[in-house]
């Protein structure tokens, strides 16, 4: 685990990663899962995790419930000087107007990274064309909300178009929280088979998959993990991570992506760093995670070829 430690800091408050940040060297992290989202499908997002504790699950309480521009200005207290707007279709015909929701708040706010989404259904192809001719630079795909399989024929020409433009997929394909019909490290395999260059970030690193997914990215250069919920407390409660798993991260310097899932998380953003910090892997591979490797990755998309 090479590298030299930040000098013992460990930002266990949001008003502390400011010094935090200071002493690696980086002005500002880039956070590539990050959610915003129409009022109204925000809303149902959170009356969702509202509802766990009822149905037996792990409370969930959102920390950062503010209106949208309180959120903005949060992410720029904690540091956050460029974060994505990751939207999601669960069903047919809720792309368009996500993608017109990303593309307008990316207009207003040139920190956001314009993000796009797509789903299996005639048109994906358009949507992901038209994402990318507008600019966006990163999209998502949730598979065991959406409830299909990555590789369903409707996606073919999305995913070859993606592919060529080196965009970023934040795909959440892994079994966790929840297994779904077409989650697991499976369709993923078949997926990167038919589109080997196909630039996936692996949403949550793949938990509870997390040795599959790792060696998954080690497989495949254009595979990456990110890091939303890893490591913390709330995760190492229902999910941990197996003995090991720290030195697979390291193997994977340049490979693992800073995420979030603000400001869906059930904790301050300060822990997330400090769970990362804590794992002792030097301030080399924090500045990969929190801001060089992301911006290699955005630097990378490519735009479409004509005609």
């Amino acid at each position: 685990m090479a590298g030299v430690l930040n000098s013992g800091i460990m930002p266990a408050a949001d008003a502390q990663i400011g010094s935090y940040l200071q002493g690696l060297g980086i002005d500002g992290v880039i956070d590539l899962h990050v959610h915003f989202m129409p009022d109204n499908v925000l809303r149902k997002v959170w009356a969702f995790f509202d509802a766990r504790e009822e149905h037996g699950e792990l409370a969930w309480p959102i920390t950062y419930r503010h209106d949208e521009a309180q959120r903005i200005a949060d992410l720029q207290r904690l540091g956050v000087k460029r974060f994505s707007t990751l939207n999601y279709a669960h069903r047919p015909g809720m792309a368009g107007w996500l993608n017109e929701y990303s593309r307008g708040f990316a207009a207003q706010h040139p920190q956001a990274i314009h993000s796009g989404t797509f789903y299996p259904e005639d048109g994906a192809e358009n949507q992901v064309r038209g994402c990318l001719e507008a600019g966006a630079q990163i999209f998502k795909v949730h598979v065991q909300v959406g409830n299909f399989d990555p590789n369903d024929p409707l996606l073919d020409a999305a995913w070859d178009l993606l592919e060529a433009a080196q965009a970023p997929v934040v795909i959440h394909c892994g079994n966790g929280p929840h297994r779904g019909e077409h989650t697991g490290i499976g369709n993923v395999r078949r997926l990167l088979e038919a589109h080997p260059e196909l630039v996936l970030v692996i949403a949550h690193a793949g938990l509870p998959e997390y040795r599959e997914f790792a060696a998954l990215a080690r497989e495949h250069a254009s595979v990456y993990l990110d890091t939303t919920m890893v490591a913390t407390d709330f995760t190492q409660s229902f999910a941990p991570m197996p003995k090991g798993y720290v030195n697979l991260l390291a193997q994977l310097h340049g490979k693992v992506v800073l995420g979030s899932d603000f400001p869906n998380i059930p904790y301050a953003y300060s822990h997330q760093l400090q769970a990362l910090e804590a794992l002792g892997l030097g301030d080399e591979w924090m500045r990969e995670v929190l801001h060089d490797a992301p911006q290699r990755l955005l630097d990378a998309v490519k735009p479409l070829p004509q005609g």
